[in-house]
């Protein structure tokens, strides 16, 4: 089988070589105790968009492939690692050293063992004592609010009836789902976009805990324009979604009640 990395950067040229040898670790980890019928063929991309420090080199050191996007934009980023992808299942992390890459060669497994289409991880399961502020942690748990009670006719078919890290970045999915789900997002809001299409296209999705760690570097969100953002982007996909359904033509986009 043959899957999918994808890391979009932004400026992580301390960091991103850290993180492909943390991931190439694991892989080993994981081909070494797997018969060789089952082994994963894993490819790596990196996604930069203009970075100007030399994390473009260091990753190509590391062994990763780098397409380069000039377009702004978390989810502009990620669209175009989509794309570019050629693995059946789809994996993703931040460059920052954040999220634990080591555990992605057990969640394919998971993915596949279970049957399931799409796997994203729960930061707040084991959150690091210095790994979000607290102006991000009220940011966050706030629009995970949001996004439970603006789509919860969908949110409880989740195992729990709950999702608790609407903002993860860290998720292992199907390649197959993108040509089921409508992505448009080019910023953050792609981190909610994704898990909401999924959800409403009767996907199977589980989320799972996973520790989340300081990042190595000066933080590039916003807490204040990029919630109010994500805040603004819940609230209008609610609305069109609920228009569709009421609709009899709804825009060549079939969602479950």
């Amino acid at each position: 089988m043959h899957a999918s990395l994808v890391i979009p950067t932004l400026n992580e040229e301390r960091s991103i070589g850290h993180v492909l040898d943390t991931f190439r670790d694991a892989v080993e980890r994981d081909a070494s105790a797997a018969a060789p019928a089952d082994r994963i063929e894993w490819e790596i991309l990196v996604i930069d968009g203009r970075s100007t420090d030399r994390t473009t080199a260091v990753a190509e050191a590391h062994g990763a492939r780098v397409v380069s996007e000039s377009r702004p934009g978390y989810g502009r980023a990620y669209r175009t690692g989509f794309a570019a992808a050629s693995g059946e299942i789809i994996a993703t992390s931040d460059g920052d050293a954040t999220y634990p890459v080591e555990t992605i060669p057990t969640l394919v497994r998971r993915l596949r063992e279970e049957d399931l289409d799409f796997i994203t991880g729960n930061r707040f399961a084991y959150l690091g004592p210095r790994a979000m502020s607290t102006e991000h942690r009220i940011g966050n748990r706030a629009l995970n609010l949001a996004l439970r009670l603006l789509y919860h006719r969908y949110v409880k078919r989740l195992p729990g009836s709950n999702l608790n890290d609407s903002q993860s970045g860290l998720w292992v999915f199907r390649r197959n789902i993108l040509d089921r789900i409508r992505l448009t997002q080019s910023g953050m809001q792609l981190s909610e976009e994704i898990k909401i299409e999924a959800l409403i296209h009767g996907l199977r999705v589980t989320e799972v805990p996973i520790h989340y760690r300081e990042r190595w570097g000066a933080p590039k969100l916003s807490s204040w324009r990029d919630g109010l953002a994500n805040a603004r982007f819940l609230l209008a996909k609610r609305v069109r979604l609920e228009r569709e359904l009421r609709s009899e033509e709804p825009g060549g986009a079939s969602h479950p009640a």
